[in-house]
């Protein structure tokens, strides 16, 4: 292990921000590669928004996952770049017993986490850095369990903690999940961020030390990236990690350029300045296209984005001020405008390009009378007073929430409905949402690992009302089809389940289902080795610059 640190220091009164101490980025980037002689490789990501933290397991945003999953993290099994099959990662392989309730992993040996100045790693990842990590979402009486706000959305959503019978530690290199009830897309779900490897020996120092909560703020990792430097909205500095365990990155120096305006996005990349950017503005498509030094990539994304209704805040526990809203949203405007002609109407709340989804359902029609009817035989025939939240980044799914909301708006006044729209920063926004304090609800979702169980019980479930669940709507006989579904490997099964609650779903009507859309993501024409993510994330490990 490379017992050069990396050091790092930590200001709380600026919530989060890393930097340097003791060594110059000259001196880390020497550190950092094995080719000290050779001019280090830096490359520049024009990223969207600043992460909540960097714990995964905390947080549900791509924006949180790119910065810490992707980069400084790795989880038992992961998804082979650009696809949704699981492969080994930090376990080499698996046996699953006969009845499908019990999960073996054989780990791997020689792994490093990262030295930080804060923390110097005695040992390689083991064990009982499994069990920490999963013990303290599903633990209460574990002292991280309630560390920076103790909130595990992924976990609680997916009903882990009556999934998970016991978490065995059966030697140093082998570890055991015992299950209460067979789950189909349980290795799916060990690949998700949320199921990162954290250092237990970090915790357990920085516990001791009264420091718990720069756990979730500096941590060490197995990942390719060692994290050097954050100063919220501006930037995040990493290292290549020249032990990583699949081998060194042919990065040095990766840095996030905080830059919450897709528009200096794209002027930095035409400028050099980054070599990939997020989430590009559709009107300037055509430019990209039309740059000879930027190659504009595309792909359908596995992608959904909604309007939730809190059904717990009147008028929207009635299901029929629901569809009335439905019946009043134009999506074809919005296609038009927000997507410039690049989305698709959602009608379901799982993509068409995902098994089981229901083609005999139909979509909600565009009807102003009709929705103004429905609303009067609600008890509203002049209408009411509501708010539209409104995302303040940018998402494959919503590139622009505003003008979505504006036309929402526009729409709604014609039925009596004045919506006044609502924005706050983004960490703020996910904060409030969590807390039901929306009445509607911009939000949107990009699928972790290819099954419809991570759409309809994570984002409608019941155990997800309080977490990822924005619309907190609990339907009994939605939850039980669900549920039900997961615990048979018959796919065939699966989607006749499946199917029927996407028919509930629909008559219901907790959301207004607005569009897929298709994933653009440009980059310059000097990157190599970069693949778009089915699953939403921005993966650096395997990108090169060729001068």
């Amino acid at each position: 292990m490379n017992k050069g640190k990396v050091a790092l220091s930590l200001s709380i009164a600026s919530i989060i921000t890393l930097g340097l101490s003791g060594c110059s980025d000259d001196k880390v980037a020497k550190e950092s590669s094995s080719a000290a002689k050779t001019k280090p490789v830096s490359f520049v990501y024009c990223s969207e928004a600043s992460p909540e933290g960097f714990n995964p397991a905390l947080f549900t945003t791509g924006t949180t996952f790119d910065a810490s999953s992707k980069t400084i993290f790795n989880r038992l099994v992961e998804f082979k770049l650009g696809t949704t099959e699981v492969i080994p990662a930090l376990a080499e392989s698996w046996d699953v017993s006969e009845d499908g309730l019990v999960y073996t992993f054989k780990l791997r040996h020689d792994v490093p986490f990262h030295t930080t100045k804060d923390f110097t790693p005695t040992r390689s990842f083991n064990a009982d850095d499994v069990v920490f990590s999963f013990d303290r979402q599903g633990n209460t009486e574990n002292p991280y369990h309630k560390i920076s706000g103790g909130s595990y959305e992924y976990y609680n959503a997916m009903s882990m903690g009556s999934l998970l019978k016991e978490i065995k530690k059966v030697d140093d290199y082998t570890v055991q999940f015992v299950l209460n009830r067979p789950e189909a897309p349980f290795l799916a779900n060990l690949a998700m961020d949320f199921a990162s490897i954290m250092s237990a020996e970090q915790a357990k120092v920085f516990l001791e030390k009264g420091m718990a909560a720069q756990l979730d703020v500096m941590p060490s990792g197995t990942g390719p990236f060692a994290l050097l430097q954050y100063q919220k909205d501006s930037l995040i500095r990493y290292a290549g990690n020249a032990d990583y365990w699949d081998g060194k990155p042919a990065i040095d120096r990766l840095v996030f350029s905080i830059t919450p305006d897709a528009s200096v996005r794209f002027a930095k990349l035409q400028n050099n300045e980054c070599q990939i950017m997020a989430f590009p503005n559709p009107s300037d498509r055509k430019m990209m296209e039309e740059d000879e030094n930027i190659n504009l990539l595309s792909q359908e994304g596995l992608n959904i984005g909604y309007l939730a209704f809190n059904v717990n805040k009147k008028p929207f526990d009635d299901v029929r001020v629901r569809q009335a809203l439905n019946m009043a949203v134009n999506k074809p405007a919005i296609i038009d405008a927000v997507f410039n002609g690049s989305g698709k109407a959602a009608t379901n709340p799982i993509p068409p390009t995902m098994w089981s989804y229901n083609t005999d359902i139909k979509d909600y029609e565009f009807d102003l009378v009709k929705a103004k009817a429905l609303l009067a035989e609600a008890g509203f025939p002049d209408g009411f007073e509501t708010n539209i939240w409104a995302m303040p980044v940018q998402r494959p799914y919503n590139p622009n929430a505003r003008r979505m909301a504006e036309i929402m708006q526009s729409d709604w006044a014609k039925i009596g409905v004045k919506a006044k729209i609502v924005t706050f920063e983004w960490g703020e926004y996910l904060k409030r949402a969590s807390q039901g304090e929306h009445e509607t609800i911009l939000l949107g979702w990009t699928g972790d690992n290819g099954d419809p169980d991570n759409f309809l019980a994570v984002l409608l479930g019941c155990d997800a009302v309080g977490g990822a669940n924005r619309s907190m709507w609990c339907n009994a006989e939605f939850d039980k089809l669900v549920k039900e579904a997961k615990t048979t490997a018959d796919q065939a099964v699966r989607t006749d389940l499946y199917e029927k609650a996407q028919v509930i779903f629909k008559q219901q009507a907790p959301w207004a289902t607005i569009a897929h859309s298709v994933v653009f993501e440009p980059v310059r024409k000097e990157v190599k080795g970069y693949v778009i993510d089915p699953l939403g994330g921005h993966n650096f490990y395997s990108v090169s610059l060729e001068k």
